[in-house]
């Protein structure tokens, strides 16, 4: 299996492994539940380099951008990211992403591990007159999330971290080392995550955690990334998103700019927004004990009317959530479903998303 530049460290701290897509990926340090709670009351600091970073380079980089992902990238500015998504002609997903603006010829694209390969040749098949570089093999991602992470980045960070907005992105030092802090993440909080070289990587993740000691940072595994991630209703590719759902479904709309000229599955979502949606992503919550898992089945009104894609106990709410593709009169707030685990139907309710969302300063 793959392994990332942190590996050491992981096992320093005695981590859990598992395989996750060819990648011997820590699970868990302490346990999911407290390093999923370190995230929501403190910091938590994941290592998430097996990642794919691809670089759009030249005078057609921009263009390229723009044709390639759903969002509209000419509404940033140097300096500023978003979340985006790359199609197929049909609609459907090929992955989610995030865009980074670094200048106006030269953008970041960050894409799931285990679509970096299929991902990096449809970029290459696709980008037009701009160059296409992949920076996977050379880059390592660290995430730094939770209400005390900015704090403790600005203890070593050469520059005002925190003076940056929610999917803005600058090139500054941190603990010495040139880092990419992008104020962006995956987990429902405020947080940061850090591209740098694969040798900065180790000296960098001690330094971090060193300076987080006394506000509680934590190092954060796999399985409090799954469970923090789904009770702020973030889609995982495979589960959720995949090359037979589109945005329409998937409640991504947002990410979709459909007044753009041009981008690649723009004509299928135009055509799919006309005659409406066949099934679309809803929350449920379970009434009754039990835990839904990906691929149980869901059920209305006796019928069985779609899968879980996504489903765990949630830490923070204590209560068992999931997320699944149902037709548009069964995913209504307050519609009462039923989850089959394993033969045994548990009641539960569509819910509001996301089922966490932060308090902010001034407000929520």
């Amino acid at each position: 299996m793959n392994r990332t530049p942190l590996f050491a460290q992981h096992q320093q701290r005695g981590a859990r492994f598992v395989d996750f897509g060819g990648w011997e990926m820590p699970v868990q340090y302490s346990g999911i539940i407290a390093e999923h709670t370190a995230v929501r009351t403190a910091a938590g600091l994941f290592d998430v380099s097996h990642m794919g970073e691809i670089e759009l380079r030249g005078p057609g980089a921009l263009a390229a951008a723009q044709e390639l992902t759903a969002n509209d990238v000419g509404r940033l500015a140097d300096g500023q990211a978003q979340y985006s998504l790359l199609l197929l002609p049909s609609g459907g997903i090929v992955d989610d992403i995030m865009v980074y603006r670094l200048s106006a010829e030269r953008l970041l694209l960050c894409v799931n591990a285990g679509n970096a390969e299929k991902d990096l040749a449809w970029i290459r098949d696709h980008a037009g007159t701009a160059e296409v570089v992949d920076r996977s093999a050379e880059t390592a991602l660290l995430a730094l999330q939770g209400p005390r992470a900015t704090a403790i980045l600005a203890r070593l960070a050469a520059a005002d971290v925190a003076s940056l907005a929610r999917f803005a992105c600058a090139e500054v030092e941190v603990a010495g080392k040139p880092v990419l802090a992008a104020r962006t993440g995956y987990t429902g909080e405020d947080g940061w995550e850090l591209y740098a070289g694969n040798a900065d990587a180790a000296p960098l993740w001690d330094a971090l955690l060193d300076a987080g000691a006394g506000d509680g940072l934590a190092p954060v595994g796999l399985g409090a990334r799954d469970t923090l991630r789904l009770e702020a209703a973030l889609p995982l590719y495979g589960n959720d998103l995949d090359e037979t759902t589109t945005p329409l479904e998937a409640r991504l709309g947002w990410v979709v700019r459909l007044d753009k000229p041009s981008f690649i599955g723009r004509a299928a979502l135009l055509a799919q927004r006309a005659a409406g949606v066949t099934r679309k992503l809803c929350g449920f919550a379970l009434d009754e004990r039990g835990i839904a898992r990906h691929d149980h089945a869901i059920v209305h009104d006796g019928s069985e009317v779609g899968r879980v894609t996504s489903g765990s106990q949630s830490p923070t709410l204590g209560k068992a959530i999931g997320l699944g593709y149902v037709p548009p009169h069964c995913a209504d707030v307050g519609t009462e479903l039923e989850i089959d685990i394993r033969g045994r139907r548990v009641r539960a309710t569509v819910t509001p998303l996301p089922f966490y969302r932060r308090i902010q300063a001034g407000g929520s």
